[in-house]
């Protein structure tokens, strides 16, 4: 502080003097004045100074803020000055010398301490030897204000920016050369670019997902800018803490569909209900948010021990006043399903218990044939019997023409909830398919994240699967706002955007991680992407919709349909000879009996079983009633 009013105590005058010599234009002229002015007008500047706050402030940390307030205060000291100095020579003395006289010294003062901290910033915190190049992403004002504060940080090293306006190409903004986004690989290996900031904030789902895809194929990774607000702190972490790593979600190409408040708490709040598959990762989530619901009673099955302890310690944590029941056993367990449902006097049910994983259920076919089947079997009979309100199945796109036993026994779980729907009984029974769930069990997700941490190779079937991709809070709200809006055999169907090619989403993710794609054109790479051929019965791109109608449910995101079924008589037969194969462990007349059932089931890509006989039986010719289903009101 004290260094600096010395400096100003000599180069004030030596402003004033100049500012002088510009309004009269001759020393002697300048002189005329006598003394008095050259120490009044450097006196009340400091003065000014001193109460604007600028000898107080950490020279290294001045802002602009500040600098306006000195600005405000030169002006008002002035005005001071030539009211003085009026008095002592009268009109002769030429007021708008001190109007030069403020444009001097304020110059003066932001030259001088802005120089001054340039000097401290860059010889007090030196670069460390390997600097973070980035680009920006971005030239609108969060980009520039992202680029001072970097360029005042010694954490990055901000080199250009990254802008699709082809008005900004070539121009220079907060000292950076701005570039159009078609020169990304070129100017990316020209400035040896490691990483790239994307300062759009409000950036929609759809546009974030294109800008990442180029980020990717440019191999570099991608941030992205959470706000201004941290910005404001000027340090060298407040970079650190505006940026943040993208989310997966943020990547699906649409946002996320909100739930109806009106439609959410129709069949949970005051209501007993039960949630089969309790502990697996679709069904901890709807326990989690039929919590917060206000259910009566809330009642947990699920065979997995460790999971059902998880998911009810996890639920009395949450909500501690909530009654909670852990039954540990088996959907396919008739009598246990039944007694549950007798003493417990459900009100609703959702039924997420099922075996998923394709390539598993198709090397376990029989297991996942009984546990899919039977289960869904085992909860509409109960659910019937007992006077259940309100029924919901958790499917699959898989059932859509399905293509492998694990798709075609929960197509075979959907036309059992489907014909328990035309009974008498005063259950309304109905279905939610949805395609892969971002984060659940058996999604890519987990496995690319193994994989990527492991070193790689990240290993995909084939470079042009695609799959829908939703978040698991929207998997469970819909199923939640499914039992509200059900009328009777339904097959809720949710909007999902565009299906995601799995090699672009692994691409994302390791472009996420902070590592680059191995290649034949970038063999010094991080990460390998590998392809291993498509699964006995995995599709190349996955449905949702089959070619019955499909019609607008009470949610605008939401679309229901009505599908052909068969006869509850017929089907319970169909589903007898099917468990007999089972028993039996014939795979042939599996084969025939799933096609019985499930008229558009096609194996793809099977591989024979050893020992297997030559052809397949043809499936049998049994007489199959099919009608479609009339929706009670």
């Amino acid at each position: 502080m004290a260094l600096m009013v010395t400096v100003d105590l000599f180069a004030l005058p030596a402003c004033f003097l100049v500012a002088m010599l510009l309004r009269l234009g001759d020393l002697s002229l300048a002189l005329q004045y006598g003394p008095a002015p050259f120490v009044l007008v450097p006196l009340a500047t400091i003065a000014a100074f001193s109460m604007s706050d600028l000898y107080r402030a950490v020279i290294r940390f001045i802002d602009k803020r500040l600098l306006t307030v000195t600005g405000i205060a030169l002006a008002l000291s002035s005005l001071c000055v030539y009211t003085g100095l009026l008095a002592l020579h009268g009109r002769s003395f030429p007021g708008s010398a001190l109007a030069i006289y403020w444009f001097v010294a304020f110059s003066y003062v932001v030259a001088s301490r802005i120089s001054v901290r340039n000097f401290l910033r860059n010889h007090t915190n030196q670069r460390p030897a390997t600097d973070n190049t980035v680009a920006i992403y971005g030239a609108g004002e969060p980009g520039a204000q992202l680029a001072l504060t970097m360029r005042a940080s010694r954490e990055y090293r901000p080199v250009c920016f990254f802008d699709e306006k082809r008005a900004l190409n070539a121009r220079t903004i907060a000292g950076l050369r701005v570039f159009h986004t078609d020169r990304l690989s070129e100017m990316v290996d020209s400035l040896a670019i490691r990483s790239i900031i994307i300062a759009v904030p409000s950036v929609s789902p759809a546009r974030l997902r294109s800008i990442t895809r180029r980020m990717t194929e440019a191999g570099i990774t991608t941030r992205i800018l959470s706000g201004l607000l941290d910005l404001a702190d000027d340090t060298d972490k407040a970079p650190e803490l505006a940026m943040r790593t993208l989310k997966l979600e943020e990547l699906l190409g649409r946002a996320p569909v909100p739930p109806r408040t009106d439609l959410f708490a129709r069949c949970v709040r005051g209501k007993t209900v039960l949630v089969t598959g309790a502990g697996g990762s679709i069904g901890s989530e709807l326990c989690r948010q039929i919590a917060t619901l206000g259910p009566l009673r809330l009642h947990l099955l699920d065979h997995s021990e460790f999971a059902l302890y998880t998911v009810r310690q996890e639920l009395l944590a949450r909500a501690p006043e909530l009654r909670i029941e852990a039954h540990l056993g088996s959907v396919c367990n008739g009598a246990l399903v039944e007694r549950i449902m007798q003493k417990g006097a459900i009100d609703t049910v959702y039924h997420a218990a099922a075996y998923k994983h394709v390539p598993l259920v198709e090397a376990n076919y029989v297991e996942g044939l009984r546990n899919n089947v039977l289960g869904a079997q085992c909860i509409a009979n109960a659910a019937a019997r007992f006077g259940v309100g309100t029924c919901v199945l958790i499917s699959s796109d898989k059932a859509v023409r399905p293509s492998n036993i694990m798709g075609a026994s929960k197509r075979i779980a959907e036309l059992i909830f489907q014909a328990a729907a035309k009974q008498p009984a005063g259950t309304t029974f109905c279905m939610v398919r949805f395609g892969n769930v971002l984060g659940s069990s058996g999604s890519v997700i987990p496995l690319f994240q193994r994989q990527i941490a492991q070193g790689g190779p990240v290993t995909i079937t084939h470079p042009e699967v695609a799959r829908y991709f939703m978040l698991i809070s929207e998997a469970a709200q819909l199923v939640i706002q499914a039992g509200a809006m059900a009328k009777g055999g339904d097959v809720f169907v949710l909007d999902m955007g565009e299906p995601i090619r799995i090699v672009d989403l692994a691409r994302t993710m390791i472009a996420l991680s902070g590592l680059t794609e191995k290649t034949a054109q970038r063999p010094d790479g991080d990460i390998e992407i590998k392809f291993v051929g498509l699964f006995p019965g995995e599709k190349l791109n996955e449905e949702l919709l089959t070619d019955g109608e499909a019609f607008p449910s009470e949610h605008p995101r939401i679309k229901t349909m009505r599908e052909p079924a068969l006869l509850a008589g017929i089907l319970d037969t169909y589903i007898t000879c099917l468990m007999m194969a089972c028993d039996t462990n014939d795979r042939p007349m599996i084969e025939s009996m799933v096609k019985a059932i499930v008229a558009d089931y096609t194996q793809q890509n099977a591989r024979a079983a050893p020992d297997a006989p030559g052809p397949e039986p043809a499936a049998p010719k049994l007489p199959v009633p099919v009608q479609k289903i009339e929706y009670r009101s």
